[in-house]
């Protein structure tokens, strides 16, 4: 009996050895050597600041990864269901529902709400009566998958990032674990209703902010841990450059803050065994042919930085305890900051620790 149940043991772990050897992966995995993650220390010191923050609409706002608030105090979020929803004070309704998953939010100069949705594409909802149009869903012909964030400009032009052209939003951890040049930047001009490509090759196009004097326009490169800079006007135009790098976790939304201040989110910190298998399709291989439940996980810990328009850390705010975990989006609005999250139910809010 004892003898049967140890050959069964062992064809069984054959099959397993076989099926992560020999079984098709999924992804097509591009190497690089990922640099050393810095130390949380320094201008990236370990602290619980974040830990202050309150949660506005708790249960009512559920993975809003985006918050945008109107002139008129009306505050917005993009349901995971894709509803978005619109808090006036302490009611609640549901705005309209996307049809998608809605990502990046911002306002246009006519007040309408801009909705980078990642099924739906660049998406306008006339805020008086819940009434979406799609601005934007393909580009040369081929549809946008995965459209991820959007700020507008003061001339209305509004900039937005695809995050991949292979993967959709729920497969995202398999694009940035094959780190192919899948991502993009565009921009929209509603005057002419046309779309320009700023840049290509990108490993997971993300948050999208544009400078204080509308001089570039950043993108957060979550894949490589970055920040690009693509100038819009000036000596440099139609060029980029990198405006911060090999940040201490991944970065997600990235916004236009106040006094030439922007605010950046980190969804999680650096995962050590991920950047360990940066350089090795073998690896990445066996990981993408994982069951989902055992992939590597964002760690629940909150992380917000604020950012000098010289790309200087000006604030680092933690909460290793995770109260309101898996940042994704900060808007200043006054003295306060509020913050998006792809897993909690509700909003933070903080006064900025000046």
């Amino acid at each position: 009996m004892f003898k049967k149940i140890g050959l069964t043991l062992l064809l069984l772990l054959a099959l397993i050895i076989a099926y992560f050897v020999f079984w098709p992966s999924p992804i097509e995995p591009a190497t690089w050597d990922a640099p050393q993650a810095p130390e949380l220390t320094g201008q990236y010191e370990k602290n619980d600041k974040l830990a202050a923050l309150e949660i506005l609409h708790k249960g009512a706002c559920n993975k809003c990864e985006d918050i945008a608030v109107a002139a008129d105090g009306k505050m917005y979020g993009g349901q995971l269901n894709g509803d978005v929803i619109e808090f006036d004070k302490n009611t609640r309704k549901v705005l309209a529902n996307t049809g998608g998953r809605p990502l990046g939010l911002d306002f246009d100069t006519l007040g309408n709400l801009i909705v980078a949705d990642a099924g739906a594409g660049l998406l306008s909802i006339n805020r008086a009566s819940g009434e979406v149009t799609v601005l934007v869903d393909e580009f040369n012909g081929k549809k946008l998958i995965f459209v991820d964030d959007v700020e507008v400009a003061a001339d209305n032009t509004m900039y937005f990032s695809d995050a991949s052209d292979k993967w959709g939003f729920h497969d995202n951890a398999l694009d940035i674990l094959e780190g192919q040049g899948n991502g993009y930047l565009y921009s929209y001009t509603p005057a002419t209703k046309t779309t320009k490509m700023l840049l290509d090759d990108l490993r997971f196009a993300n948050g999208i902010a544009v400078a204080h004097d509308q001089s570039y326009v950043l993108v957060n490169e979550t894949g490589r841990y970055r920040t690009h800079r693509y100038w819009l006007n000036g000596p440099k135009a139609g060029t980029s450059d990198i405006f911060i790098d090999n940040l201490p976790g991944f970065p997600d939304g990235i916004s236009q803050g106040e006094d030439g201040l922007f605010w950046l989110a980190i969804v999680s910190p650096r995962n050590n065994d991920l950047d360990a298998m940066s350089n090795s399709v073998f690896m990445k291989n066996v990981v993408a042919k994982m069951p989902k439940a055992i992939q590597p996980k964002p760690e629940h810990y909150g992380f917000v930085l604020g950012v000098g328009s010289d790309g200087n850390i000006v604030y680092n705010l933690q909460d290793p305890s995770g109260k309101f975990s898996e940042n994704t989006s900060v808007q200043q609005v006054g003295k306060d900051i509020y913050i998006g999250s792809l897993y909690e139910n509700g909003i933070g809010k903080m006064a900025i620790p000046f």
